[in-house]
């Protein structure tokens, strides 16, 4: 049993949220503690989250903000207060939705060691696996991630999948500071890694893994709109970064 964190964005889950799942996977893994940040939810987030805690009071934690700081400020928010727990050795955030699975997860984190630090999940579509993304968001996504793959001068594929896990002297690095983007901090992580690492052993110890499952929710927090302001995103980061 590995010792893990898994920190849960929440923005207005209510109808999507599956309590069910997540009380399966805490039954099997006790070692497992789970921050959901409630980021100024209006629906009933705030109810659904608190009967889920007082079934499993010892490995669910709420953070709330009282209003909506997006999605980077949620991860960080609970990324930081998780790192207090000092049992606590691999640190991850997942989706409220779990297009990737809690299984798949703790899967992924189980390959952090001493020789890798920092393994995150990726929408490689494989004869074997079972990846479902709408083909417009498939498109535009691949668009995305071929020019964040050259800004960052590494061979990654997915570098927005929302599943990453990190080990628990590389987490604070990632999450010190407030992020300039609420939806590409993804890609500030890896410049601040790089940064405080160095390009060569950055890569040697990070592992991009081929998700077994990742199932497209309809009801995506991201705006259609998002897609013009991502590239005045891309280039903030880039300047500030570089």
């Amino acid at each position: 049993m590995i010792s893990l964190a898994i920190v849960i964005p929440c923005y207005n889950e209510s109808k999507r949220f599956q309590p069910e799942r997540y009380a399966l996977f805490l039954t099997r893994h006790y070692s497992v503690y789970l921050f959901f940040v409630n980021d100024g939810s209006l629906d009933s987030t705030s109810s659904r989250l608190k009967t889920l805690e007082s079934d499993f009071p010892k490995q669910i934690q709420i953070i709330s903000h009282h209003k909506n700081k997006g999605k980077a400020e949620a991860v960080r928010t609970g990324i930081n207060e998780a790192i207090k727990n000092k049992e606590i050795k691999r640190f991850a955030f997942l989706d409220a939705d779990l297009s990737t699975s809690l299984e798949e997860c703790y899967e992924i984190a189980a390959k952090i060691d001493r020789s890798k630090a920092f393994v995150f999940g990726s929408r490689i579509k494989k004869i074997d696996n079972n990846i479902q993304r709408k083909k417009y968001r498939f498109i535009i996504g691949r668009i995305i991630a071929t020019f964040i793959s050259n800004m960052l001068k590494l061979p990654i594929y997915d570098s927005q999948c929302g599943c990453k896990v990190f080990r628990k002297d590389w987490v604070c690095f990632a999450f010190i500071d407030p992020f300039l983007s609420t939806w590409l901090f993804d890609v500030e992580i890896f410049y601040r890694l790089i940064n405080q690492f160095g390009r060569e052993k950055f890569q040697s110890q990070i592992e991009e893994v081929p998700l077994k499952a990742w199932i497209d929710n309809n009801d995506s927090k991201v705006s259609i709109f998002y897609g013009i302001k991502v590239w005045f995103d891309l280039i903030k980061i880039y300047k500030h970064y570089r």
